[in-house]
């Protein structure tokens, strides 16, 4: 037994060189998610408008921001708007180098709970809708006695009904075989599923900090603070 905790043990202190693969991974997969939220709301893809003015918030992105009927309805859309970018862009491209990005995390977890209240919300939890009721996730919550939950398994069902009536619609009138070539239909939800999920994947990266040797941050540690902190995964890397 004793060989058993030992081989254990020795196990879990060579883990620790590999503990910045996990941060890496979460950085590579958030970095691009941010970086072409950013990009989508300047004007770069306008080519009537040119230099730094196309980094600037598209007119639309600004009257989404402002507008309390179809919108956001938030005061000073157009500095708003603008701050988004500069946080989104440059903030996803921090993060995919690992420089600054416990600090980095912070403003990005802030737009995902904006986004999540005032976007997603109202439309529950799901981004895209389960369709099948007998292997959502929302069962789950029934079985451990969360009735509110039965709403979204009978929402799926209602889902899928339309989804196969579309289904039926293509096979009918359409080119099936071209329109599924590049993957099947599904109905949006635009639920808080997503942005939920970043911000616990933001989170997580700023406790555990952007990863030991695999990040800017983690060598700049090392360069400026002996080489126990820098090995020492809270040493702020």
């Amino acid at each position: 037994m004793k060989s058993i905790a030992t081989c254990y043990q020795s196990f879990i202190a060579k883990l620790k060189n590999f503990d910045g693969i996990p941060a890496l991974m979460l950085r590579a997969y958030l970095a691009p998610v941010f970086i072409m939220a950013g990009f989508s709301k300047t004007q770069l893809l306008n080519d009537e408008v040119h230099g730094v003015t196309a980094l600037m918030a598209d007119p639309t992105i600004i009257a989404w921001f402002g507008n309390s009927e179809w919108g956001l309805g938030l005061p000073f859309p157009a500095l708003l708007a603008n701050l988004v970018i500069i946080v989104e862009l440059l903030g996803g491209w921090l993060l995919l180098f690992g420089v600054l990005t416990r600090l980095v995390t912070i403003p990005l977890m802030f737009t995902m709970f904006v986004a999540a209240t005032t976007v997603h919300l109202d439309h529950g939890w799901f981004a895209i809708t389960p369709t099948n009721s007998a292997i959502s996730p929302a069962k789950v919550l029934t079985w451990v006695g969360i009735d509110s939950a039965k709403a979204s398994l009978d929402n799926s069902d209602e889902a899928a009904k339309r989804l196969t009536a579309m289904k039926n619609l293509l096979d009918e009138n359409g080119n099936t075989d071209w329109l599924y070539e590049k993957g099947n239909i599904v109905i949006l939800n635009n639920g808080v599923e997503f942005s939920t999920t970043y911000f616990i994947m933001l989170l997580a990266l700023f406790f555990i900090g952007a990863g030991r040797y695999t990040s800017v941050d983690y060598f700049i540690v090392k360069r400026h603070f002996t080489s126990g902190q820098a090995d020492n995964p809270s040493s702020g890397r």
